[in-house]
């Protein structure tokens, strides 16, 4: 079933590489495909579609074969060090910061 939106160049770029990398990541391992899907509970159809950087197939299938690959660990800093936030949150920042007047009536 077809995604019901289009990615992005620079999202299949990235999706590609990830997909290049799990690739490279079983490989290494020497874990034929049949082992890895059958660890990451999809079909082998489903490891290709993932190793060839199908940006239709889901966030968690990518998420369950790093899991049978050993790379979980890394997935959740994926995002961590969002330096365009800090640097969006650091101009918003006040000039300076005054104290609040007394109120008389107390």
């Amino acid at each position: 079933m077809p995604t019901p939106h289009a990615p992005t160049l620079a999202a299949k770029r990235a999706i590609r590489k990830i997909g290049a990398d799990l690739r490279v990541a079983r490989l290494r391992r020497r874990l034929p495909m049949d082992i890895v899907a059958e660890r990451a509970f999809i079909s082998r159809g489903t490891l290709t579609r993932i190793e060839n950087g199908d940006p239709g197939v889901s966030f968690g299938a990518y998420a369950s074969v790093m899991q049978a690959v050993g790379l979980i660990d890394g997935l959740a800093d994926v995002v961590a060090n969002d330096q365009a936030g800090l640097d969006l949150e650091v101009e918003n920042l006040p000039k300076r910061i005054r104290r609040k007047k007394k109120n008389s009536d107390e």
